[in-house]
């Protein structure tokens, strides 16, 4: 009669687990009955057990495929040791390995396909699972993430950018046009006057005045020189410079005039607004961050989203899209056409567009609806109006 296990705390059960504790040797383990031998001695009679001998019955009936789910249980503690721990950083692939057979109740590479750990890095290499190298050292893998959710965070993080780009982009286009801008306005008109010069510097400048003439009469006109063409068109009715007694000089604005500019710059600084969306202008896309597809595509506001985003409806194929106020831009029509004031003093009012000034970048207009039914306003950027959708 042979000898049972020794009973929980007696001095055999102890030095049993002491044995015990830890690895032990590879060449001592039964992976299919998961058995850790001690010495030669037990393994044999391990292997000359009925227990044994019914587990390498089974193996026999499909060997394969108990060696492929073996390799796919190393292959998947491996990879999760060194996705935990390690990340995408390089390391040393015994590293990891060392820390995987940590575990005595890990899976033990004699019961897979490979046969060394070398072998286990290179089909690593083969199948995208790490970046695998080999120095003096050692062979080195780095990890190579492929969670879906780090995808998604990554593809988040790559539109991010791509956005912010297009938004410096544009912004920078901006800039450059207010630079050309200004560089148009600041140059000389072609009848700009020239510095005087004299053809002969030794030649004397006699005055002759005669006291007791007569004053030129109304009929002889006093020649005064041409103001711009663009500013002839800005103003409705030009004043007449008349002679005054002191010399020539403009009439001072009336107080009723200066109380309608006070006015004006009033309404043109509560109604100045950083958002300009509104419900029925025609707008243009100006990003690529929605693709090629739908660059410069035009298309109505049908919904205007907390002030700064707007729900459009492409004019061409009926999609909806929503996008905010930095990826569009306005529509100016041609001349005759209705427009909508999206900013400024006139902000919400319906006009009639009378002129568009491409060298000021403006338009000219004339007020359809509201108490201000008829005024003509002049130099409006193109930014605070756009087309409406009829």
């Amino acid at each position: 009669m042979g000898k049972g296990k020794a009973e929980v705390g007696t001095p055999k059960y102890l030095a049993n687990k002491m044995k015990a504790k830890g690895l032990q040797k590879l060449r001592w383990y039964c992976q299919m009955c998961e058995k850790q031998c001690r010495d030669e001695n037990g393994f044999k009679c391990h292997l000359m057990s009925e227990s044994h001998q019914r587990q390498i019955l089974l193996f026999a009936d499909n060997a394969g495929r108990f060696i492929d789910s073996f390799s796919q249980e190393f292959l998947t503690g491996y990879l999760q040791i060194l996705r935990r721990q390690f990340g995408t950083k390089r390391v040393a692939a015994n590293k990891v390995y060392q820390d995987y057979i940590a575990d005595r109740h890990h899976l033990h590479m004699n019961a897979t396909k490979w046969h060394s750990l070398s072998d286990f890095v290179k089909f690593l290499g083969r199948n995208g699972h790490c970046v695998v190298d080999e120095t003096e050292k050692g062979w080195f893998i780095t990890y190579i993430d492929r969670d879906p959710e780090t995808l998604a965070m990554q593809e988040k993080m790559a539109k991010k950018q791509k956005m912010d780009k297009d938004d410096a982009e544009r912004l920078a286009e901006f800039i450059e046009e207010q630079v050309r801008r200004g560089k148009t306005e600041d140059e000389p008109c072609s009848s700009g006057y020239s510095e005087l010069k004299r053809e002969n510097e030794e030649e004397t400048i006699k005055l002759e005045l005669k006291i007791g003439t007569k004053q030129p009469s109304a009929s002889v006109a006093t020649v005064l020189p041409k103001r711009p063409l663009e500013l002839l068109k800005d103003v409705k009715k030009e004043k007449k410079f008349k002679p005054t007694d002191g010399g020539s000089g403009s009439k001072k604005p009336s107080a009723l005039d200066e109380l309608i500019k006070e006015e004006e710059l009033k309404k043109e600084k509560s109604n100045r607004k950083d958002y300009w969306l509104a419900e029925g202008i025609v707008v243009k896309l100006i990003t690529k961050a929605l693709g090629d597809k739908y660059y410069k595509e035009k298309g109505v506001v049908v919904e205007v989203i907390d002030k700064y985003r707007a729900k459009i409806k492409l004019l061409e194929t009926g999609e909806k899209l929503k996008v905010d106020q930095a990826h569009l831009e306005t529509v100016i029509p041609a001349v005759g056409k209705q427009i909508a004031v999206l900013n400024g003093g006139y902000r919400g009012c319906t006009a009639i567009l009378k002129a568009i000034n491409t060298q000021r970048f403006s338009v000219t207009l004339e007020i359809a609806s509201g108490p201000l039914k008829g005024r003509l306003v002049s130099d409006v950027a193109y930014e605070d109006i756009s087309k409406l959708f009829v």
